[in-house]
């Protein structure tokens, strides 16, 4: 029996929020394999009509993405969006100025609309406020969203597609604070030229929903002023503001790197006061929500990607191989999500295919699981409902840091419509297993029905194509007895503990 013990309670009316199950959304964008090799390979012998890849659809559907973010990333911002549409052959192929590629503009937006449909996703389409603005802007939406009459719906209907493409969500702009990005701008620049655009795009369709870009992480100098500045001037014509974060393992320190996920959240909730304050300051009614539309773990393949030969087309770049405590990380980072979902109502793993991605693929080969691909699933599938605020006891520790890391990082889902509970939980201890004593005396007549555990003595255990070393199981303990669920979580692992009524 284990040492160490965690106690929680969970109660049905102790509800943070709805989830919107945007929060479970993706992001494909026109960089290394991710299109080309990545959703889109064709002669691939698993390749439809189109070219799609259906073995990638397959495991993007087991994944459940309800969103896919598209084109970029760094990318949108010198994308002509007019390079992707009709004939192929009369496509132009364009110098990639972000990822230092040739763009083939082979896929555009009605192909990726079509794949986005056989993968049961809806579309958060970024517009280019970069190199472009307003104008290309109100374009494009008119392009996508309006029926037809007018000259770029008919030009839409000339390409085939008939049906507008009714797109709800869309980006204005990416990272525009940063340096790298083409046609930085100054917060007060971007925060005029989106809300301009902002203005022009709902003009075209009063129903679309908008996303202001935020620091492109924390650490940039101007962070807060700038998500400041820019809801000073978008707040009332967009819904959201984007917050996008990385973390690493680079000194291999685990128990640091484990405890990463409460940067996180201290990062959600000072973009929430942001927001709250411009709320205030401007006397509004509205509250502006959080799209997380870049997050994941980021730093395997820095050093390959600083080696490789500018203008080829769709080389591998960003292919991060994740192990198993990266996998550990990103249950994590999926909890922080669930638990701050009264805020942030869409988020995007970045990215989906090939590229800092769940999903790897083999050119004319296999596609396969990465290990951060299982807890991602798992929270998509069973994390649908109302989160919980569950009372948590748990023992601490300190890292490098951070002070006072919960060994247990937590949270409860509850599917009223299918009478469904699930308990997500991360056991960082490095050493011990968790007993985990949790009261649902609440949730009457509720059984155990699965205890899917991911567990690994090799923290540095890593997926391919050939051998899914680092896989879930389901012979977790968990049991339950007169509304008490007792269950062992190993050290160092992800478990999700599925109860039904």
């Amino acid at each position: 029996m284990s040492s160490k013990k965690a106690k929680m309670i969970v109660e049905k009316d102790f509800k943070v929020s709805d989830i919107d199950n945007r929060i479970y959304g993706s992001f494909v964008e026109h960089l290394g394999r991710a299109v080309y090799g990545g959703i889109y390979e064709p002669g691939h012998p698993d390749a439809d009509e189109n070219g799609f890849r259906k073995d990638v659809i397959e495991l993007v559907k087991e994944l459940n993405v309800p969103l896919v973010r598209y084109p970029g990333g760094n990318f949108v911002s010198g994308y002509n969006w007019e390079d992707g549409v009709g004939p192929k052959a009369d496509r132009p192929r364009r110098l990639e100025l972000a990822w230092r590629t040739i763009e083939t503009n082979e896929l555009g937006t009605n192909e990726f609309m079509d794949w986005a449909k056989l993968a049961n996703a809806e579309v958060n389409m970024a517009v280019n406020l970069g190199t472009r603005g307003v104008d290309a802007a109100r374009n494009l939406v008119e392009y996508c969203n309006h029926p037809s009459g007018t000259y770029y719906s008919d030009l839409r209907v000339s390409h085939g597609y008939k049906d507008p493409h009714k797109i709800k969500t869309w980006c204005l702009g990416n990272e525009m604070d940063g340096p790298w990005q083409i046609g930085q701008k100054t917060a007060v620049e971007y925060g005029r030229i989106a809300n301009e655009a902002a203005k022009v795009m709902k003009l075209v369709d009063p129903t679309i929903e908008l996303v202001a870009c935020g620091s492109s992480s924390r650490t940039m100098p101007t962070f807060a002023d700038w998500e400041a500045t820019v809801l000073d001037h978008t707040y009332e014509n967009v819904e959201f503001i984007s917050l996008h974060q990385y973390y690493g393992n680079r000194d291999n320190d685990v128990a640091n790197y484990l405890a990463r996920s409460l940067e996180m959240d201290d990062f959600i909730k000072s973009v929430t006061s942001i927001a709250d304050y411009i709320k205030s300051k401007k006397r509004s009614k509205k509250t502006i929500n959080l799209a997380f539309d870049e997050w994941n773990v980021w730093y395997h393949s820095n050093d390959a990607d600083s080696k490789m030969e500018p203008w080829s087309i769709a080389p591998p770049q960003l292919e991060d191989i994740y192990n198993f405590e990266d996998a550990l990380l990103v249950g994590s980072m999926l909890i922080t999500l669930l638990k701050n979902a009264d805020r942030v109502k869409i988020a995007c793993l970045a990215q989906l295919v090939n590229v800092i991605a769940p999903i790897m693929t083999e050119n004319n080969g296999p596609a396969w699981k990465q290990t951060i691909f299982y807890p991602f699933m798992h929270a998509s599938t069973f994390g649908r409902g109302a989160v919980l605020n569950p009372i948590v006891s748990t023992p601490k520790y300190d890292s490098k840091d951070y002070t006072d890391v919960p060994v247990l990082d937590t949270t409860a889902v509850y599917n009223e419509e299918k009478e469904e509970l699930t308990i997500f939980a991360v056991n960082r201890d490095l050493e011990d297993s968790l007993l985990l004593e949790c009261d649902i005396r609440n949730f009457e007549d509720y059984k155990v029905v699965e205890h899917i555990v991911l567990e690994n003595d090799d923290l540095k255990k890593v997926n391919s194509a050939k051998n899914q070393a680092v896989a879930p199981h389901s012979g977790g303990n968990a049991e339950i007895d007169n509304g008490l669920i007792s269950a062992i979580l190993p050290k160092l692992s992800w478990n999700v503990i599925r109860l039904k009524k």
